[in-house]
């Protein structure tokens, strides 16, 4: 993907608030981790401008890294819209994953037609651990797919998100990521450039607390 393009979506992500820093007020996670920045993807569909520009980048994921896709999966609930404007773009069937097979009717947790061998990608909207695009691909391989990789728009680029994702032999490329969309941050002012190290020392380790106390004059 051009590198233009990954500042470009960070600054877009920003300025519409689908990122949002804020290390001196931590949010917190229901994991219960403190976390210096909340991101909201879902904005990008409210905003007609971005979500050109963020479907578009998606697409151009798909036909670079995997050209031999025949569906598109979105997760539940947050990857399914950007799956479905992807598959328009592309041309390309598309379902999604449920969390968990529903209890009722069908009793279908994968929704869209997919035959056993097809190539598949899954849509995320963003990538921190990789629970929930792991947890997609595993049902999608148990359901006999051949599954490609994943695109998201964004990733917090977390090692242990890198590690799941490597222990699921699940490849993912993203639009933007954590490091980049600090970077902006720090340029355009939204946070304070003495706050960057504090946002990595972050992302290399969430449980560890100690950068909340940090850079604070």
């Amino acid at each position: 993907m051009r590198e233009n393009r990954r500042e470009q979506i960070a600054k877009e992500m920003l300025r519409i608030q689908a990122v949002f820093f804020r290390p001196e007020e931590p949010f917190t996670w229901a994991s219960g981790i403190k976390s210096p920045v909340y991101c909201d993807s879902r904005l990008t569909l409210s905003a007609p401008e971005v979500r050109e520009e963020v479907e578009a980048g998606l697409a151009e994921l798909i036909r670079s890294h995997y050209p031999e896709a025949e569906v598109l999966m979105g997760t539940a609930t947050a990857g399914i819209a950007h799956a479905a404007i992807i598959a328009h773009l592309l041309r390309l069937p598309m379902g999604y994953v449920r969390p968990k097979a529903k209890d009722h009717g069908r009793k279908n947790q994968i929704e869209g037609r997919l035959e056993p061998g097809q190539k598949v990608v899954v849509i995320e909207d963003l990538i921190s651990t990789g629970g929930s695009v792991i947890e997609t691909a595993k049902v999608l391989r148990e359901a006999g797919a051949e599954v490609l990789g994943a695109v998201s728009i964004f990733t917090y680029g977390m090692e242990k998100g890198k590690k799941r994702l490597a222990e699921a032999d699940l490849e993912t490329h993203s639009l933007t990521d954590f490091d980049s969309v600090a970077r902006v941050a720090a340029e355009e002012g939204y946070i304070r450039p003495e706050d960057v190290a504090r946002l990595l020392a972050f992302r290399d380790n969430p449980e560890d607390e100690s950068w909340i106390g940090e850079a604070k004059g």
